[in-house]
């Protein structure tokens, strides 16, 4: 009788483990991030302290016309309007799907020099 040499290693059932959980893992940070898993949290007594977020709402029109809330803005005077929101604070960008794609950018470039980093970007669901 004649032994074989064990020189190889299978490596497809740990591939097959590592991509199950690997799915496992995605599937429920996937849950967490947009909180679809249900939590009935406890009460608390104690007054909240903290104020809520104040979030701006930057709105681009179609004709290229730029909005901080309801507020038209003129295009230079956006950076200097801008810069009176706290950077924590959420901005959620509105633009046209009809508008020029230079003003999206232009908008873009402003947040991105001046380091707003909490930035939401709004569209509509079919």
């Amino acid at each position: 009788m004649r032994r074989q040499k064990f020189d190889t290693i299978n490596v497809v059932p740990f591939i097959d483990i590592m991509l199950v959980l690997l799915v496992i893992v995605l599937t429920t940070a996937s849950f967490i991030q947009t909180g679809l898993i249900k939590l009935d949290l406890p009460t608390s007594s104690a007054e909240q302290k903290e104020q809520p977020k104040k979030e701006l709402k930057i709105s681009i029109k179609k004709s290229g016309e730029i909005f901080f809330d309801k507020e038209k803005i003129a295009k230079e005077d956006v950076e200097k309007s801008l810069l009176t929101h706290d950077k924590k604070n959420p901005i959620h960008l509105y633009c046209d799907k009809e508008a020029q794609f230079e003003q999206f950018v232009f908008l873009l470039d402003i947040l991105k020099k001046n380091d707003y980093e909490n930035l939401g970007i709004v569209t509509k669901n079919d």
